[in-house]
């Protein structure tokens, strides 16, 4: 872990509108929404499906909910602190980065939508993020390229979901 992580921007969900760089995808998922807010929930499954994720855990007690924190750890020693800033099971989950590794990100939030619909739950997955330095000159060409990343997420968390309740890895 590096010695030193950096503050990020303490951000609320409506800065997704406004973010410098914003992402937006969708997939149906097989599951209920109660079912895929677990999924999503534990922290197993993460490094299963977004591949970049390589350990995620909480750095709060149970029950978790709005508030809850946890670390994230990344391919290439990329490591974010995160904040909780929706918990409703079955409907949303959003978290913000508190801090990463890096000086350059200076905003992070995902939020995850589910709805229900025949046979399953439709997600969406927003991302926002504002960045400095190098990182914010190229984001207008690595966008594309970190968006069809994203769209290969979802679709591999569709099919980690496609048999039913992924099993504790």
């Amino acid at each position: 872990m590096p010695k030193t992580l950096h503050p990020c921007q303490k951000v609320d969900l409506d800065w997704l509108d406004r973010a410098p760089s914003r992402f937006s995808n969708a997939v149906d998922v097989a599951l209920s929404p109660d079912d895929l807010f677990g999924v999503l929930a534990r922290a197993d499954t993460w490094p299963r499906w977004a591949k970049v994720i390589k350990h995620v855990e909480y750095t709060s007690p149970a029950p978790h909910g709005v508030g809850t924190t946890r670390t994230v750890r990344m391919a290439g020693g990329m490591v974010g602190d995160e904040v909780f800033l929706a918990w409703e099971p079955g409907k949303q989950m959003a978290f913000r980065f508190e801090s990463s590794a890096t000086k350059t990100l200076r905003a992070f939030l995902e939020n995850y939508r589910l709805e229900p619909i025949a046979g399953g739950t439709r997600l969406t997955w927003e991302l926002g993020m504002e960045t400095a330095g190098p990182s914010k000159l190229f984001a207008p060409i690595s966008t594309p390229i970190t968006n069809m990343m994203f769209r290969r997420f979802l679709k591999n968390l569709q099919e980690l979901c496609a048999n039913g309740v992924p099993a504790a890895a």
